[in-house]
This record gives structure tokens, sequence and C-alpha cells, in this order.
């Protein structure tokens, strides 16, 4: 299973649709939609970079929502989780968050910065919307792993690493114990994300959980791209470009 992260808006709206349908072309089974924050807890150089750009074309929670009907008129059939920090939830309102999602066929939604013992109210809400809510589960969640996987709903997200998101060359050898570990007390397919940027982190990977999170790499080469990726007459050719890319990543997902 490949979860691809993009920013909302990043590095135009018109582009994240497009870069949409190259993912799900380049075989990713979910995406995740990062929506733009300026205080990201959680995210790396490589992805603030992204959200300062998709800021500067005042990509905001509402309209990061209101993507997911074009990337679906556009042809896109995979289910979209909205990655978004709780503080746009909360300015925006919590039950008109949900409303607006539920609207425009979001499937479900990701809060990194709200910890599981004061997810409550907005679980219930998500489940009232029919939207899944996508639990995380770090390192540090030891005494926490089986309460918060019993609770997960679409795929529980294994953080591999203390720290920001950004490309590793390598994971942590304690990881796979981890893993281990949650596997025994989810019910829902366990996925790894936080530095998985290269394919030999994919095969390796692979044998221990039934997904990969991809977003810093992905974005990382979005940034590389984004002249091209603005310009029409070079747009396609930096697309192919980007999904000949991802496609390489998870190559490995693709051999039995």
């Amino acid at each position: 299973m490949f979860i691809p992260f993009i920013v909302a808006g990043d590095p135009h709206p018109d582009v994240t649709v497009e870069l949409a349908l190259a993912l799900q072309n380049a075989g990713a089974s979910i995406l995740e939609l990062g929506v733009p924050y300026s205080d990201p807890l959680a995210d790396g150089p490589i992805i603030q970079r992204a959200a300062q750009r998709a800021l500067k074309h005042d990509m905001t929670l509402k309209k990061a929502i209101e993507l997911v009907p074009l990337m679906r008129k556009k042809g896109l059939k995979i289910p979209i989780i909205i990655f978004t920090y709780y503080n746009p939830v909360l300015q925006l309102g919590e039950e008109y968050f949900f409303a607006l999602a539920r609207k425009n066929n979001v499937d479900g939604v990701l809060i990194p910065d709200l910890p599981f013992e004061e997810s409550g109210h907005i679980r219930q809400l998500s489940e009232q919307s029919g939207l899944s809510f996508i639990s995380l589960v770090a390192p540090t969640s030891r005494k926490r792993i089986e309460k918060i996987a019993s609770r997960a709903q679409g795929f529980l997200y294994c953080v591999s690493s203390l720290g920001v998101t950004g490309v590793r060359d390598t994971l942590p050898n304690e990881l796979y114990e981890f893993l281990k570990e949650v596997k025994t007390y989810s019910n829902v397919p366990v996925a790894v994300g936080f530095g998985i940027s290269k394919s030999e982190q994919v095969q390796v990977l692979k044998e221990h959980c039934d997904g990969v999170v991809i977003g810093s790499a992905l974005v990382q080469k979005i940034e590389q791209l984004a002249d091209r990726l603005q310009q029409e007459e070079t747009r396609k050719d930096a697309l192919s470009e980007f999904q000949k890319y991802a496609q390489l990543l998870i190559e490995p997902l693709k051999c039995e």
C-alpha cells in the first residue's frame, strides 16, 4: 500500500489536482492531502517550504477540501485523507469542517497535533460524518499502543522515528520491533511514515508493515520541478517525470 503526501496548493492549486492524478497512476492506494499551516509542529524544512509556497496562493483548509471534487471530476478514484493541524479546524469550526468534508467527498482526516486522549469529540464528529479518523502511533506511545490501535480506523499511521518529517538516509533499528508490537493490536492496515525516501527502505519495510507513507521525498521532487509544473508548455513532461520518480520509489511494493 502506497500512501503519498502532498501539500494542497503547492506549487499551485491547479497543479495539485494534476499531481494527485499522477500519484494515482504511479500506484497510490490513498492520498494524504496536506493543508498548509504557518506553525507546523511535525513538519521539517521541506514541507515547511511547500506550505509557504501554497500559502502564497492563499490556500486554506476550506480551499484544500474543495480541491477534492475537482480531483474526482478529473478521474481520481482513490480515498483522500485531509491532513491538517487542529488550529485550522478550530478556526473553521469543528462541525462545519466535517460537514464541508462530507459534502466534498473527503474519505478521512488526520490531525497530527491532536493527542489521542483529547480526540474524543473530533472522533465522534468524524464517525457521524462517515469519515475515517486516522490515528498516529509513535515509538514514545509504548504504554498507549494497544489503546490507540484498538480504536484505529482506515489505517494506523506509525511514525518511524522521533522528530519532524524529512528525508532520512537510515531508519532506526528499533523500528521493526515497534512495528511488530503495533501489528499485534491493530485491526486495520499498519502504514509507516516519516523519513522514507528510498526504494531500498521500502524494500526492507514491506516485510514489516502493510504500507508506506512517503511525503518529504515527493514534496522535495515537486519543489525541484516547481517552475516547470507551473508553465503550461512544460507541465506535461514535469508531471511525467514526477510520476516516474514515485513509481521508482515504490517499485519494491510491486515485486512479490
